[in-house]
Parts: structure tokens; C-alpha cells; sequence
């Protein structure tokens, strides 16, 4: 008994998938509630694309549709005449001049229109949202340089004991945005003019120049090469 009930369900399953399948766009089940389509109409609309691409019948019948879901007939059509109503389908008539067939099919473009509009919508918030989140953190990044600035600005004026000319504050600037100068390498080339007496912009600028092109790049290097040129006497 247990083997007839394998092999019929194997049976079942074989015939399942060698029946074809339909394909169906991501975006109905995605946004049919938005676009106000019932659970029903959109199960129509399923239906509608199983029968054109697994049987290769465009334009099935109220009864065939209905057997399908399980509705009356009436129900069928009230909800073909809706979704045809709001632009969802039509229905064409088409010519085969071979065999001088005219015929009827159902046609969906009007559905692929309104989902590729949701799309549309969602791909153009969601790239107005990036651009607001790039522009409020390039905001946030100028803000914040514009704070490291202003206090790289009062330690120089604490440590010359007077308030910054606007060159020397050009100057500062262009140590970090021309330069590419850290501002921990910049503090510490104050740091050794305030430690050898000349706190002057131009003894700060040629230390900075000098560790450039002996590659320091850091305060451990700045550390490192101060202290060989201490025991070198130099």
C-alpha cells in the first residue's frame, strides 16, 4: 500500500513539472496592494499568465477561469470588467491572415505599465534618499572640518599668545587641504617650535617640509626622526 502511495505521488509530481511552468513579474506580488488589486484580482491575473504561457491560450473562458479559482462565472466577469475598467488588461482582436482566423486575447500591457511606474517611483526615492543621506554627511564632513579648523586655529593663537592674521590662517588651511599635512603632524611641528624658541609660521613650515621629504608621515615618525636628529647633535 505504502509503495502504490509513493509511486502515485511521484506520478503526480513527474506530471507537475513536465506540465510547463508560468512566470510571473516579481513586482505584481510586490505592489499590488498599492495599486488597490484585491488578493482575488491578482490571483485572475496569475491565472491569465498561466494559461497563455503554459497552454498557450491567450483568451480562456469565464467557465475555464472559474473552474480555475473556484468562483461563479458572474464573479469573473465583474472582475475582468474592473481590471479592464482601470486600465489593468484589454481585450484585443487579432487576424490570422494564414488561416483567416480572427480571434480574441487578453492583453496585460496596461499591468506592466503600472508596475513599471511603481518601480520607476521606488528606484527615484530611493536615489533621492542617497543623494539627501550623501549630502547631509558631505554637510557633516564640512561641518567637522570647519571645527578641526577652528580649533587647529585656537591652539596656534594659545601658543602665540595673540589672535591669527587671516595669511596665517591661510596658511593652516593650506597645510591641510594642499598640503595633506595630518593635523596631529601639524600640532606636533608647533609643538618643536614652541620647544626651540621659534614660534613662527615659517620655522613650523620648513619642519614640515623637511619631514616630507624624509617620508614622516605620522607623529610616531615625526617622534622617531626628532629623536635622531637630538643624538645626532644636529
Amino acid at each position: 500500500m505504502e509503495d502504490t502511495t509513493s509511486k502515485a505521488w511521484l506520478d503526480g509530481a513527474a506530471y507537475g513539472m513536465t506540465s510547463g511552468t508560468a512566470h510571473l513579474p516579481y513586482a505584481l506580488l510586490r505592489y499590488y496592494h498599492q495599486l488597490g488589486l484585491s488578493d482575488a484580482e491578482v490571483l485572475l491575473l496569475i491565472q491569465l499568465l498561466g494559461f497563455r504561457q503554459a497552454e498557450f491560450n491567450e483568451f480562456p473562458t469565464l467557465e475555464e477561469l472559474a473552474a480555475r479559482m473556484g468562483l461563479a462565472p458572474e464573479g469573473i466577469a465583474r472582475m475582468l470588467q474592473r481590471l479592464m475598467r482601470d486600465g489593468y488588461i484589454a481585450i484585443d482582436e487579432h487576424r490570422d491572415e494564414e488561416r483567416d482566423i480572427q480571434y480574441e486575447r487578453y492583453d496585460l500591457h496596461g499591468l506592466y505599465a503600472k508596475l513599471a511606474a511603481c518601480t520607476a517611483e521606488e528606484v527615484a526615492a530611493y536615489r533621492a534618499e542617497q543623494l539627501s543621506s550623501n549630502t547631509a554627511r558631505q554637510d557633516s564632513n564640512s561641518v567637522q572640518k570647519e571645527e578641526e579648523e577652528r580649533n587647529m586655529f585656537s591652539i596656534f593663537e594659545k601658543e602665540f599668545g595673540r589672535p591669527l592674521s587671516p595669511m596665517e590662517c591661510e596658511t593652516i588651511s593650506g597645510w591641510l587641504d594642499q598640503d595633506r599635512y595630518q593635523e596631529e603632524l601639524i600640532l606636533m611641528a608647533l609643538k618643536e617650535a614652541v620647544f626651540a624658541g621659534k614660534v613662527h609660521f615659517r620655522y613650523i613650515d620648513r619642519i614640515l617640509l623637511e619631514w616630507s621629504r624624509n617620508r614622516v608621515k605620522t607623529v610616531q615618525d615625526a617622534k622617531a626622526y626628532t629623536q635622531r636628529f637630538r643624538n645626532g647633535g644636529r
